[in-house]
């Protein structure tokens, strides 16, 4: 990736911030509700995130730093300790299952320390890093194992299935299974 000023997020300043503490508080709350208290659950769901249809379940713990740019259809199952960094928007369409521990990274830093680090951070009163981020999509019903992770501007194609512990670092195409570290394509259906 050929790295310019504009492609960079500016990840503490006072806004960014105020956004992260409210996500936080939304999902602090949402952790400590009862559980079966769908209603206020649900409620707390549409404060926190950008978007979501009907039957929705999401597990606790969840993570997030936004909330606000993520989207989900219907019939969506994240299952407990989820973890979403959407700088930029995931978009999960419908019927979709999430395994527990899954990891979607919307954002990720420069490989080099020059371009990863930056020597006027106190002065701007900011992170001493650089962050980028590429928006994340997972199709139509789709299936992702346990403990897999998805990079940033990953799209993984309608009724496809990642297996667990996948490492999904490539887009995905439609009706298949795949797996591993890095994920491939095992067979098409």
């Amino acid at each position: 990736m050929d790295y310019e000023e504009k492609d960079f997020l500016e990840t503490a300043d006072q806004d960014t911030l105020r956004q992260i503490a409210r996500a936080r508080d939304l999902t602090r709350e949402y952790w400590l509700s009862d559980y079966r208290d769908t209603e206020k659950r649900t409620a707390i769901l549409r404060e926190l995130l950008g978007g979501m249809g009907e039957n929705v379940a999401i597990d606790t713990p969840f993570h997030c730093d936004y909330g606000k740019n993520i989207y989900l259809g219907s019939d969506v199952i994240i299952n407990m300790n989820c973890t979403f960094v959407d700088n930029r928007p995931i978009r999960i369409g419908s019927r979709v299952l999430i395994a527990s521990n899954v990891q979607l990274y919307t954002s990720s830093h420069p490989v080099l320390p020059q371009e990863r680090l930056t020597a006027d951070w106190k002065e701007r009163q900011t992170t001493f890093f650089r962050t980028w981020a590429l928006p994340i999509e997972i199709r139509d019903n789709v299936w992702i194992g346990g403990d897999s992770v998805v990079l940033p501007g990953v799209t993984i194609g309608e009724n496809s299935v990642i297996g667990a512990g996948s490492v999904v670092t490539r887009s995905v195409p439609s009706n298949c299974v795949a797996a591993g570290n890095p994920c491939r394509v095992i067979r098409f259906f």
